[in-house]
């Protein structure tokens, strides 16, 4: 998520720098010297001709880097794509984790290693009976956020 962030504010800069610059440079070129011809073509310098069109094609998005198409642009100006609510099947497991249904994959782990802190069976070694709750206890902790951690990996439970 931060990533996809990062990546947004980084595309808005470099988009808002070329378009600062292309209005510097249209403007530059547009100052009423004899740079355009009668039909508005860039005369003169074939070099300037070419760069004017590659900027006002990069302006207008129609192409990217590199040349490719603005369709083929993948996670650079799409929003952040969300999860989807997780499934119903999943309900059980968070209740077993105490988060409400559908916490985050972050909320998951802290609260996983909250709880298998309370009821690892090492910490009730001296006594038997807490011993075999404590286990039974984690088995079903560790399931759930197994079950958990595979749909927020895979999309599946």
């Amino acid at each position: 998520m931060l990533i996809e962030s990062f990546r947004f504010v980084w595309y808005t800069n470099v988009v808002g720098f070329f378009d600062r610059l292309g209005s510097v440079l249209r403007s530059y070129l547009d100052d009423g010297d004899d740079w355009r011809d009668v039909r508005g073509r860039y005369s003169g310098d074939p070099d300037i001709a070419e760069a004017v069109r590659e900027l006002e094609e990069f302006l207008q998005g129609r192409t990217l880097f590199g040349g490719g198409k603005a369709a083929d642009r993948r996670g650079m100006d799409a929003a952040p794509q969300r999860k989807p609510p997780a499934p119903e099947a999943l309900r059980p497991d968070f209740a077993e984790l105490g988060l409400e249904f559908g916490a985050g994959f972050e909320q998951c782990k802290a609260a996983y290693k909250r709880l298998m802190k309370v009821h690892h069976p090492d910490r009730h070694a001296s006594h038997e009976g807490n011993m075999k709750k404590a286990t039974a206890k984690s088995a079903k902790i560790t399931t759930a956020y197994g079950r958990i951690s595979k749909w927020y990996e895979t999309g599946r439970v």
